[in-house]
């Protein structure tokens, strides 16, 4: 039964989950199994973790346009919600073209509170990702946005926005994607988690897979191990307690 279940586990999630993670989704279950249970489990079950690849930075900071300190340093640790945001733009295949998702991510629960894509990476994806999270957050002034130095991010009509919101914009060091790395990892995991294993034949068949793994898996069902293996909803709600 419990082989079962593990390779349920497996499926659902197409291998994400490595042994750790595995085990809590079962204790869950209300199934008393610790990770080296899990880990003999997954072998008798003929599944594997499948593995992350290597980041590589796409940032494009090649401009003249007005750059914002670095006010995050390196803090990803936030104790109350709404207070970092950090945001980038990564590039998906199709066979249509490229597919580019913009993301704002909350550090406190690991949630992605606003996201936008399109068939370019112009400002106005980034500003669309941006409203999406005003909208469902609605932050008090003084949030630090985080960004790399791309040119999405340096705008004219995004810095206004941040302004315009009372947001405090800061900016990674140049060419150092490890002063945003959790960005970094939450495309990481939908790469190597979802999208990678898939050939998306149109940008519309990438965009309806990757809001299910962004709503339905990654906030709602993905056990975090930075959050005491809760999902970013569960996180979010008891803050709100």
């Amino acid at each position: 039964m419990l082989i079962e279940r593990v390779r349920a586990i497996h499926w659902r999630l197409r291998g994400s989950y490595g042994s750790r993670r595995v085990a809590k989704a079962l204790q869950r279950e209300g199934y008393p199994v610790g990770r080296h249970q899990a880990r003999s489990l997954m072998r008798e079950a003929g599944v594997e973790c499948r593995q992350r690849r290597r980041w590589r930075c796409t940032t494009d900071s090649g401009h003249d346009r007005p750059l914002a300190p670095n006010r995050l340093q390196r803090e990803f640790q936030v104790a109350e919600p709404n207070r970092v945001w950090v945001a980038d733009i990564t590039a998906i295949w199709t066979l249509e073209g490229w597919l580019y998702l913009a993301a704002v991510l909350d550090l406190h629960d690991r949630q992605l509170v606003g996201w936008a894509m399109a068939a370019h990476m112009r400002t106005e994806l980034a500003l669309q990702a941006l409203e999406m999270a005003m909208g469902r957050r609605r932050p008090a002034p003084g949030l630090i946005h985080h960004s790399d130095r791309g040119s999405q991010y340096a705008a004219t009509d995004y810095r206004n926005r941040l302004d315009q919101h009372g947001l405090l914009a800061s900016m990674s060091r140049k060419a150092n994607c490890w002063d945003n790395a959790v960005m970094e990892r939450f495309f990481g995991s939908l790469k190597s988690e979802w999208t990678d294993s898939q050939r998306y034949i149109t940008r519309t068949q990438a965009r309806q897979d990757i809001i299910e793994y962004i709503e339905m898996h990654y906030n709602s069902g993905r056990l975090h191990s930075t959050l005491d293996y809760l999902t970013p909803r569960e996180k979010e709600l008891a803050a709100a307690a």
